[in-house]
């Protein structure tokens, strides 16, 4: 692929809305993905680099969005900002905030309750931030972040996605995306065998 395409080969199509950088200058996908992934290990250092404490990570709505702004706010505008648009994927834009609430309270009861395991608790987290879509762009790597950040939160490893998990080349592919499929159907066990067996790949 020519890294000089308009960016209309990623997930962002032709739509340049909200790039932070030179509008002018064209964009190969190959380009924009380096670009968001030295913003997004800026935050994995910050939040997978040391110790990590309950108040750095609430995991209420306000970190949410703050951690999708620390990810990708150094390339879009929107970063951090819940969508209004409606997408191919995920939840409808006016019931995004609401969502996001509804699945803080889940991960406090979950958490509370001790209904499952730490690892079991990380994927049901990763699962329902990419099925709430809430972003225009970068979902799945939030949600993977999300889930990260809350293994290390816990006294675990963070889990080796080898990013970027949709590329078609990445050999964990096929199975993400069936295991996706699988707990859209409420049978976690594949995402959740997933998320074990690429802990510290």
């Amino acid at each position: 692929m020519d890294d000089k395409t308009k960016i209309a080969d990623a997930t962002y199509g032709s739509d340049l809305s909200g790039l932070k950088l030179d509008k002018n200058k064209t964009y190969g996908t190959n380009e924009i993905y380096f670009l968001e992934a030295q913003n997004i290990l800026k935050a994995s250092l910050d939040y997978l680099g040391g110790v990590l404490d309950k108040k750095s990570a609430s995991f209420d709505t306000d970190f949410f969005l703050k951690l999708h702004k620390e990810m990708f706010g150094d390339v879009w505008d929107w970063a951090g900002k819940v969508r209004i648009v409606e997408l191919n994927f995920g939840v409808k834009a006016y019931l995004v905030s609401i969502e996001l609430k509804k699945l803080a309270d889940d991960l406090d009861f979950w958490q509370s309750n001790k209904s499952f395991n730490p690892i079991e608790i990380a994927t049901r987290l990763h699962h329902r931030a990419v099925v709430i879509h809430p972003f225009l762009n970068g979902n799945g790597r939030w949600s993977r972040m999300l889930a990260n950040i809350y293994l290390k939160q816990n006294g675990l490893s963070a889990t080796g996605w080898n990013e970027n998990l949709l590329a078609k080349e990445n050999i964990h592919r096929d199975d993400y995306i069936q295991a996706l499929k699988q707990a859209d159907n409420g049978d976690y066990e594949g995402l959740i065998k997933m998320q074990g067996n690429l802990v510290d790949e």
